[in-house]
């Protein structure tokens, strides 16, 4: 008759036992758990969604925008009237989203 790992035994109940996430992500097999105000998630941020006012019809629209290379401007459609927008976004230097600012093109 084959003795049991005891040692083994133990500390594997005591990670079943736990109520850690990452290990019950780890023992399901789960992807982490998406915590929208987590300091990990704002650091990893790369396009934030924004809403836009536009200057033509002045109908509100959500737009996304890449913040990984820094302040840019860019020419998009109007998704209600499909007019041209300048839209200038100024990201802070540690990647977050201090202002987008849409112009008509006219």
């Amino acid at each position: 008759m084959k003795r049991r790992n005891i040692p083994a035994l133990e500390h594997l109940k005591r990670r079943v036992s736990a109520t850690d996430a990452d290990v019950i992500d780890e023992l399901y097999g789960l992807e982490p758990v998406y915590e929208p105000d987590s300091p990990e998630r704002a650091s990893r941020l790369t396009t934030e969604f924004v809403s836009i006012l536009c200057p033509y019809c002045w109908e509100q629209f959500e737009t996304q925008v890449d913040l990984s290379a820094g302040s840019f401007s860019h020419v998009e459609d109007c998704q209600v009237c499909c007019q041209p927008i300048q839209l200038s976004c100024e990201v802070d230097d540690e990647g977050r989203l201090l202002s987008v600012k849409p112009e008509r093109m006219d």
